[in-house]
Formats: structure tokens, sequence, C-alpha cells
């Protein structure tokens, strides 16, 4: 442990990236590839908070443009992230992760319901514990959630997986001249409007001093580079 430069962590997962190539679904081969990664540092003592979108399984702003109600559109979305935490749950039993899926919304005999202090001490022994269905309430994202969830465990470092190796001026796959950076403060991603994730969630975790890590989470290894303190992906903090 004392080699780490992170021992606890948050690690963000959007629904797309659980898609795989279909863009929607759960793809059994991305579930396992996290799964794996995330055992590596598991098997380090690291103690592993997971917040996961739903985008792959239901996208409410297509709805509400069509005339939906927002909140019910952000409830539908609420329970497609507690669809993959189950999904990510199981894929880490079955390769030896002790795991608990909690959820903001009471769900009793689904899934357990959000509690800080059984959370905080599920994570101590060892559990990695799946926070799902956003913050419970209706028009805030689950960047947001994970900024929450990542302040109220005491993390060392929230991640934000994405697909592409860290914060760019641009998409990167549209622009190859966009620019990397290496590291930014919360103000400068805010002002320059990068897009990596909403103003609601960089201000909580700037006003909290949570530190946020970018990162490409296809990269093998990336999550044992990253609790190692290795310079990867892009580092968000206060200036």
């Amino acid at each position: 442990m004392s080699s780490l430069a992170f021992p606890k962590i948050l690690l963000k997962y959007s629904g797309e990236a659980v898609a795989g190539k279909q863009e929607q679904g759960i793809d059994p081969e991305v579930l396992h590839f996290m799964s794996k990664e995330i055992k590596s540092i598991v098997d380090l003592k690291v103690s592993v908070g997971l917040v996961i979108g739903g985008g792959n399984l239901f996208r409410g702003e297509e709805l509400n443009q069509d005339g939906i109600d927002r909140v019910a559109g952000d409830h539908m979305g609420m329970l497609a992230t507690v669809m993959n935490g189950i999904a990510l749950r199981d894929c880490l039993e079955r390769i030896g992760i002790k795991t608990r899926v909690m959820s903001a919304i009471p769900m009793p005999g689904v899934v357990e319901h959000f509690d800080r202090r059984i959370a905080i001490q599920l994570l101590d022994a060892g559990f990695v514990v799946i926070f799902t269905a956003g913050t419970g309430n209706p028009f805030f994202t689950t960047d947001t959630a994970a900024c929450l969830r990542a302040i109220e465990i005491n993390a060392d470092l929230m991640l934000k997986a994405t697909k592409v190796d860290g914060v760019y001026s641009d998409d990167p796959n549209k622009n190859p001249e966009a620019t990397f950076f290496n590291s930014l403060t919360f103000e400068e991603a805010i002002s320059k409007k990068l897009k990596v994730m909403d103003t609601t969630a960089l201000t909580l975790a700037r006003d909290n001093n949570m530190k946020i890590k970018v990162f490409n989470f296809k990269k093998q290894n990336a999550l044992l580079d990253i609790v190692k303190g290795e310079t990867i992906g892009t580092l968000i903090e206060n200036g």
C-alpha cells in the first residue's frame, strides 16, 4: 500500500464504453477486459468504488426531444445504470472479486440501497462497490454522481474512463490537429469548454479538491499504471 500513489479510487465508466463496437447493449468481452483491469489493482489492495453510465441501454435526450417528460426520461436512465452495474458485478464475481451494487433508488431484493457508511466499510473490507442510479435525482449526470461518490468515500482520485488518451482541445478522432493536455486546472477545463464532463461535476470536484484523471480505459494496465503514479492521461486539479 505504501508504494501506491492512489490507494482509494472512484472509477467512472460511460455506458457507451460497456457497449463496445456495437454502441448499444452490453458487450461481454468489454466487461471481461474491464474486470481484469480492476482485478489487477484490487490484488494490490486498492479500494475501488465504481460508477457506470447507462447510455448503452437508454438515451433520454432522444425521447426528450420527442416529447417525453425530462424527469421520466432521467429515471429511466437511472434504471439503465443499475442494469449495467448488475452485469459488471456478475463479471467481477466470476473472477473472484467481492462486489456489491448500491443504488440511489431503493430496490429491495435486487441491489442494496446506497448508504455512505456501509459503502466505506465494504471498501475497507476489500469489496468493489458499484454505485448506480446516479444521485437518485433527475437533472444530474452520472459524471456528477461520480464526483459526489468520490468525495463521499474520501477517494484519493476520481478516474474518468474514455476512449481517447485524455483531454484534447477537440475530438482527436475528427481533428488530428487537436491539442492534448497533460494537465489542466478546473478553471481551465470550465473556461475552455472542453466537454470532458459537465460544469456541475467539475465545479463539485473543484470545490471539494477532488483530483480527476481522464484516461484511455482500452489501454491494458492503464489502471495499474495510474495507481502506481505513472504519468498517463490528463490530470485535472486545482491550480
